[in-house]
């Protein structure tokens, strides 16, 4: 659906492709996720999951930046996380404060299975667009994040 905002060309054209942008993130997004059904997990904790099994032990804040949560919200996905016996917190003894997580056995082997079906997934999705298509999405989604714009 584009804007129904009747302002100048540029304005009309950034909001329809600003529009068009969430939409294909929230769909793809959707979709790509599905398989996260089958084990009971959010997006979030499949985050942490990730994050974890790729860089190691984290404290909650650096998850919160990694996977683009608030730490109010990270509190909660560990915390449930931390229920189903997926991950553990540690506190640091010289410090209290900072808490370390990191994933358990369990949780180890939940995300060496079910990655690959991630990926697979991810693939599917991006299969829309040809190599050189993806390499251009990817060209164009980080400079349009790393924009510094007022």
């Amino acid at each position: 659906m584009a804007s129904h905002y009747a302002g100048s060309l540029e304005e009309t054209q950034a909001l329809d492709a600003y529009i068009k942008l969430v939409r294909a993130t929230e769909a793809v997004t959707t979709r790509i996720h599905r398989h996260l059904n089958t084990v009971d997990l959010t997006i979030s904790q499949f985050g942490v999951l990730e994050a974890l099994y790729f860089l190691g032990p984290l404290c909650q804040s650096a998850l919160a930046a990694k996977i683009l949560r608030s730490g109010g919200n990270m509190t909660l996905v560990i915390d449930n996380l931390e229920k189903t016996g997926l991950v553990r917190r540690e506190r640091d003894s010289k410090d209290r404060r900072y808490i370390t997580v990191s994933l358990t056995d369990e949780g180890k082997k939940l995300i060496a299975e079910i990655f690959p079906v991630h990926v697979k997934a991810v693939m599917a999705e991006m299969s829309a667009l040809s190599p050189n298509e993806q390499q251009l999405l990817e060209h164009l989604c980080r400079k349009l994040g790393k924009s510094d714009c007022p």
